[in-house]
């Protein structure tokens, strides 16, 4: 008998599939790194999930039982991300930024960009209104997390999200549609800038940044993900450096391009000695993300 057919017969209450499940996902020694920071985060918040539960309340329901059916459902479950190595977000669908919800699966990687911590408040040095902002773009939108928030913290903004994955823009359009933004963000399938003729107030972009060395050291958890939104060349700043060269031209008079580099401060600063990059700070620490200006781009400030 597999120890999950002894869990169906001898475990019956939350409180014993959160510890059963918690232990399981320690033996394993899974990666966390999907949006959850350790096994009982994950475990609370798969059984929390499959059992249609609040996200944010565990306590009341702990000695409560589990039919045979939520059972079954929630151990080949866990028994899916063990043996799969599958990140819980496309287990469940779901994944979360912030305060905000978004549906995931294969086709997008899971978002978890530093970036939306910065809109609004964190910009008045350089965007003193919110309502200043009337066009936006978020390139590499991926599951189009950011330019939905964009889209909150910025009413008057209308978004253009842009990725060369035609497989990303369709999870995207379900958010966009989830949020009833269609009317502002515009889902475009290029590379980048390439045939964009808008210029832009608020340009962000969390784009592929990893070097191909961590590529080929990465845990299982990540080779579920779109590999073309993990990797950028040798060093990982491929897709940085064009966005770089050409931002200045689609940016309005006194806009700003925010950048999300992972941890290749050193080497950006190496490859554009000549551009006062300034580091915001993050939850995650001020190396990960950057602001430069239209007139900073173009070397006139």
């Amino acid at each position: 008998m597999s120890v999950f057919d002894a869990a169906a017969q001898q475990l019956h209450s939350v409180r014993d599939f959160l510890r059963f499940t918690v232990s399981q996902f320690e033996e394993a020694k899974l990666f966390f790194g999907h949006g959850n920071n350790s096994a009982y985060d994950e475990a609370a918040y798969l059984l929390l999930h499959t059992l249609h539960l609040p996200l944010d309340t565990l306590e009341p329901f702990l000695d409560a039982r589990l039919l045979d059916t939520e059972k079954g459902t929630l151990l080949h479950l866990v028994q899916r991300r063990i043996s799969e190595r599958i990140p819980v977000a496309y287990l469940t669908n779901q994944a979360w930024q912030g305060e905000y919800e978004f549906y995931v699966d294969e086709r997008v990687i899971v978002p978890r960009s530093f970036i939306y911590e910065l809109l609004g408040e964190p910009l008045r040095l350089w965007i003193e209104y919110d309502e200043l902002v009337h066009s936006a773009l978020d390139l590499c939108t991926g599951s189009g997390a950011l330019a939905i928030q964009m889209a909150h913290c910025y009413p008057d903004a209308v978004i253009d999200a842009v990725d060369i994955s035609l497989d990303a823009l369709e999870v995207a359009a379900i958010n966009v549609e989830n949020y009833g933004l269609q009317e502002r963000i515009n889902l475009i399938h290029t590379d980048l800038f390439t045939g964009i003729d808008n210029t832009y107030d608020l340009i962000v972009s969390n784009p592929p940044y990893v070097d191909a060395e961590s590529v080929e050291q990465l845990p299982e958890e990540y080779l579920h993900e779109p590999e073309l939104a993990l990797g950028s060349g040798e060093d990982g700043l491929d897709v940085t450096r064009q966005i770089i060269q050409q931002a200045a031209r689609y940016l309005n008079p006194h806009g700003v391009l925010v950048v999300e580099i992972g941890h290749n401060r050193e080497i950006l600063e190496q490859a554009f000695p000549e551009l006062p990059f300034t580091w915001l700070s993050t939850s995650g620490g001020d190396g990960f993300v950057f602001l430069l200006s239209r007139e900073q781009l173009l070397g006139e400030e």
